[in-house]
């Protein structure tokens, strides 16, 4: 029974407890309902002042935009207002102009018609003068015309040659000075001595004796020789001596070669002649090639051609006017070089161009045309650019330079050519030009003589005092200079000197 009863009591307290844990369950649930209510409705009136504050926020934002826009707006319609002002006051200015240029060319058509009125009358007034004159005077319009531009050249001529002269002393006078100073230091740099070649050579026999052993057996020795070689065999009375003529000096120095050789060996016989004949040449050809070489080495020019190279060894054995070309040109070169220092241009470029300004002289015997046209061919063949090609050309002024350096090649060679005792000339061509210089300077106008002089690289012109003055003097002496180019080959420079000098003489008695 105490068992049931403790039971009891227990089962009770546990409903008890269970009965005050779910009231205060519900209390609690009761509880949070209406703080998360509060909580709701409190969010609620929060969201609805957030909505009412952004509203608010909203409408003030879109009307400060607005009136910002209205501001906008009204200074974009000021703007279009001021630019319509201008464009209107624009455009009545283009009128007005208009206006006034309609109002001018009309003006000008009236001022044209009348001028061309004019000028028909005056036509009409000159034709019928000129008429009246050619009737009074006795002459066409002609002559009356030519009378007065001569009037005019007399009167006028005396202010022309004083303009002449001062342009020229102010424009030449630092170039004179300057081009001396160059050509001066690239003469006095360099000095080449001068060896006048001549179309004989002759060559020293042992004796007498042998003259009859070159001719041979009814002169078949001699005639084989002349056959094979192209040279001319003289045997005269000359004691010990032959003399070898030819105008190619190549074949003369084959042929001498050849000779010495069968001198040297004793047997002279037509065989014997054919056989040194080839071998002397084999030795020229090697002799030509060295000087090719040397010559390059001379200068300092690398990469030449072969062939090039070879024409340059030719060269040795040409002359002009008694000057060797291979020899020339090597100076032509030099002197080139110094002055193209001197003047901070390519002195690579301008050795090359001078040592081969010649080369055409090699076959010009062979090929026609002029050597300067020879020369830019085979420098055209074998690989030569067109700077060395144009020095090539423009050397003797058959063609403008188109650089400096050629220039420089043309100035070179004008003064390798002029040094004394570079070259010479035959007697019949050397009496024939200076007849011509003299002839020259006797067909100007108040000149009393002329003469030439210093082997005929100066003429000296005397005028007439009283009739020309010294700025004329200086006119005179350009214009003679001018025609001697024009109309005379010399080598090198040729200096003219017109002499105005009045000698006043009274005798007292």
């Amino acid at each position: 029974m105490l068992y049931v009863a403790v039971g009891i009591v227990g089962v009770i307290a546990f409903l008890f407890g269970f009965a005050i844990a779910n009231f205060k369950i519900k209390r609690d649930l009761s509880k949070a309902e209406k703080d998360a209510r509060s909580i709701v409705e409190k969010a609620e009136r929060e969201a609805q002042e957030l909505r009412k504050k952004a509203i608010v926020e909203g409408r003030e934002e879109v009307h400060k935009m607005r009136e910002e826009f209205e501001k906008e707006k009204k200074k974009r319609e000021e703007e279009l207002r001021i630019l319509e002002d201008r464009l209107m006051k624009r455009e009545e200015m283009l009128t007005k102009r208009e206006e006034v240029l309609d109002k001018k060319e009309s003006h000008m058509d009236e001022l044209k018609e009348r001028l061309e009125k004019k000028e028909k009358e005056l036509a009409e007034k000159e034709e019928k003068v000129q008429k009246e004159l050619t009737k009074l005077a006795g002459m066409t319009v002609e002559e009356a015309r030519e009378i007065v531009l001569q009037e005019a050249r007399e009167r006028y001529e005396h202010d022309i040659a004083r303009l002449f002269k001062e342009i020229k002393d102010r424009y030449e006078e630092e170039a004179d000075r300057e081009a001396k100073r160059i050509i001066s230091i690239a003469v006095q740099r360099y000095a080449a001595d001068y060896v006048s070649d001549i179309t004989v050579s002759t060559v020293s026999l042992p004796s007498d004796d042998m003259k009859g052993r070159i001719i041979g057996r009814e002169g078949r020795n001699i005639r084989t020789f002349e056959k094979i070689t192209g040279v001319d065999l003289i045997i005269d009375d000359t004691p010990e001596v032959v003399v070898l003529s030819c105008f190619n000096p190549i074949r003369r120095e084959i042929a001498k070669l050849t000779l010495e050789k069968l001198i040297a060996d004793g047997r002279i016989h037509p065989a014997r002649i054919e056989e040194l004949y080839e071998k002397s040449k084999e030795e020229i050809e090697k002799i030509i090639k060295e000087a090719g070489q040397e010559a390059t080495f001379r200068v300092g020019v690398m990469g030449l051609h072969p062939e090039l190279v070879k024409l340059l060894g030719k060269l040795r054995f040409r002359t002009s006017y008694g000057q060797n070309v291979l020899e020339h040109s090597i100076e032509v070169a030099l002197l080139a070089a110094l002055m193209a220092s001197e003047l901070n241009l390519d002195v690579e470029k301008v050795k090359r161009g001078a040592l081969l300004h010649d080369i055409g002289k090699a076959v010009d015997h062979e090929v026609e045309g002029s050597h300067t046209v020879i020369g830019a061919e085979l420098a055209r063949r074998y690989g030569e650019k067109e700077d060395i090609i144009n020095m090539i050309l423009s050397h003797h002024g058959e063609v403008e330079p188109t650089t400096p350096e050629a220039v420089l090649v043309g100035a070179a060679d004008a003064l390798s050519a002029a040094r004394p005792g570079a070259r010479r000339e035959t007697l019949e061509n050397y009496i024939r030009r200076l007849m011509k210089l003299e002839e020259i300077a006797m067909k100007f106008k108040y000149v009393e003589k002329a003469y030439a002089i210093q082997a005929g690289r100066e003429v000296r012109v005397i005028v007439e005092p009283d009739k020309i003055d010294d700025a004329m003097a200086d006119k005179l002496a350009y214009d003679i200079a001018k025609k001697i180019e024009e109309e005379l080959e010399y080598p090198g420079v040729l200096k003219v000197v017109v002499i105005r000098e009045k000698r006043s003489v009274a005798y007292a008695k």
